[in-house]
């Protein structure tokens, strides 16, 4: 583990700018950057104008189509927030009476985007005379041209920065691309795919030609934005909240149902994270495991029965995946404890590769070992080829890893062959032959960053008032909710006195805490063995806690979830 520094979040925006509210709730949205109540009123009609660069020349193309009946195909991505926009562009477009099909490449044959390799791959499929991309194709020069080539006029749909001019399509649509001053730059490709298809509805309402009610498939633009892990600024609160009060009044798509009947979820009590934690991981299975086709069914099945064994296959895939993935992860920590790790030696980042490791997995377990070491963390596995290796990049706050990557790219341009993504995720492919010289150049190029970024920082809210500590607040705090990227659920601290304490499974620490004005509440901290240094001796404690509930026989009371403890 490395070491953590605790801090409060610093104020945003003035918390007396909130009448009404109680003064700790007023703090919580403050350090948050909200700046007035409206931002808590996730309604449709607050979304942000459509005004988003290219978005005309992609409704005329794509209208033009439907009325003549035009061969239309739409290029995923192999992720969530891929499955999710490819399932809405198809039940949308079919609605508006399109002739249309679908193609996710294959991630290990073909790797991600509109690669010419596709657009050959689509040409032959299906012989489109339109084909859209959804959550890819911003850096698909070639593969806009190769499709072209084949007489197919190109929409790109897509979210992912780019320093790039954008590639000739007859029409890009990306919040993120040069020049467009759309207002939210945190759009999920779902949430991209949302405002194309909700305008071109609009604008053949208006002609009385076949439309479709955008509001319908609000479940699947909540659930590819929150497993993107799109920021949750005010425009996407409104998406996620709306599209989860649909799955809450079961008013969302069979695949959903199933899944959360298979994974023992009831619908009506589903939170924002569980869309994230929940349904995200098993549509993600199919594309990591095997082919997003399976996601993407599940999402377009008709009903419940034709969904429901889709949704068991995605289950198990993911069970698969969990297993893959703790096997590589015990791999990595033995490779890593061999090179004698310390928090003192430990490098500026951790770069690995393994020949035998799974290609669908690599983001996760990049992903823990950011988590558990705060370091950027860039894991490799085998491409087909024999030649090259794939790897997944995760980063700590302060380090933009897809920029950094393109730093070393520029300093050394034989070492990355590509590469693409965001601040905190990337993916690139290089040769196998230089990885250790990659490898060398990724580590030189973080060593020289400020050492203060390599210290984890755990952000509260400072301290809860002994008389806040109540059900009333959690359920208050469940209110504001969304939360997540950028909008993160309110974490607090203070010292308590310990009363008692148990182990659960020699694992989980259960304590028993008084606070300042004599009531006394649980706490719980998971994992606590492999974590922590529990001094059972020192009645004191510093802890860093959510707030939650505890539901047992009928009972309901509040209950600390702990995140950090120390004694000292």
């Amino acid at each position: 583990m490395s070491a953590i520094q605790i801090k409060q979040r610093p104020f945003i925006t003035r918390p007396e700018l909130f009448q009404d509210i109680p003064a700790f709730i007023a703090e919580i949205l403050a350090r948050r950057g909200v700046a007035s109540t409206q931002e808590l009123e996730l309604k449709l009609k607050h979304l942000l104008a459509p005004s988003l660069k290219g978005l005309n020349e992609a409704i005329q193309l794509m209208d033009a189509a439907i009325d003549q009946q035009h061969k239309i195909v739409i290029v995923g991505d192999y992720d969530a927030d891929g499955a999710t926009s490819t399932a809405l562009m198809i039940l949308a477009l079919r609605k508006m009476g399109a002739q249309v099909e679908y193609l996710v490449p294959d991630r290990f044959k073909y790797g991600y985007g509109l690669t010419p390799a596709i657009a050959d791959l689509a040409f032959t499929s299906f012989t489109p005379d339109l084909l859209i991309t959804v959550d890819n194709g911003i850096s698909s020069h070639d593969g806009v041209k190769q499709a072209q080539d084949h007489g197919m006029q190109v929409i790109i749909t897509d979210h992912h920065l780019t320093t790039k001019p954008t590639p000739s399509a007859q029409a890009v649509v990306n919040p993120n691309q040069l020049g467009c001053d759309f207002p939210s730059k945190a759009l999920a490709g779902v949430g991209v795919a949302f405002y194309v298809l909700a305008n071109l509805s609009t604008y053949r309402k208006k002609l009385h030609k076949s439309s479709a009610l955008m509001s319908q498939y609000l479940d699947l633009v909540a659930l590819g934005t929150y497993a993107d892990v799109a920021s949750l600024d005010y425009n996407n609160r409104i998406l996620v909240d709306v599209g989860l009060k649909r799955i809450q009044q079961h008013l969302c798509r069979p695949g959903i149902s199933a899944l959360l009947e298979i994974a023992g979820r009831e619908a009506a009590s589903l939170k924002a994270q569980d869309l994230g934690f929940v349904l995200g991981p098993r549509i993600n299975a199919a594309g990591r495991m095997e082919t997003m086709d399976i996601g993407i069914e599940c999402l377009l099945a008709q009903d419940f029965a034709s969904a429901y064994p889709l949704a068991e296959q995605l289950n198990q895939l993911n069970v698969e995946r969990r297993q893959v993935e703790t096997t590589m992860k015990q791999e990595a920590l033995i490779a890593l404890d061999q090179i004698q790790l310390d928090d003192t030696v430990l490098p500026a980042a951790l770069i690995m590769f393994e020949p035998h490791w799974h290609q669908g997995v690599i983001g996760i377990v990049a992903g823990r070992l950011k988590e558990q070491f705060h370091r950027p963390s860039i894991v490799f596995a085998a491409d087909e080829d024999g030649i090259h290796i794939k790897g997944s990049a995760r980063s700590i706050e302060g380090i933009h890893i897809r920029d950094a990557i393109e730093c070393v790219a520029e300093q050394n341009p034989h070492l990355v062959s590509h590469f693409g993504g965001h601040a905190a995720a990337a993916g690139l492919t290089i040769q196998k032959v230089h990885f250790e010289e990659f490898k060398q150049a990724f580590e030189a190029l973080m060593a020289a960053q400020d050492e203060g970024l390599f210290t984890a920082t755990l952000w509260t809210d400072g301290e809860l008032a002994a008389e806040n500590i109540q059900v009333e607040t959690v359920d208050l705090l469940q209110q504001i909710s969304p939360w997540g990227q950028k909008f993160p659920a309110p974490i607090f601290e203070g010292n308590f006195q310990i009363l008692d304490f148990r182990w659960l499974k020699e694992v989980h620490l259960k304590l028993r805490v008084a606070l300042d004005n004599g009531q006394v509440v649980d706490a719980i901290a998971f994992n606590a063995a492999d974590k922590y240094q529990f001094n059972e001796m020192n009645h004191q404690i510093r802890l860093v806690y959510e707030l939650d509930k505890n539901e047992f026989r009928g009972n309901v009371s509040v209950q600390l979830r702990i995140l950090h403890l120390e004694q000292h």
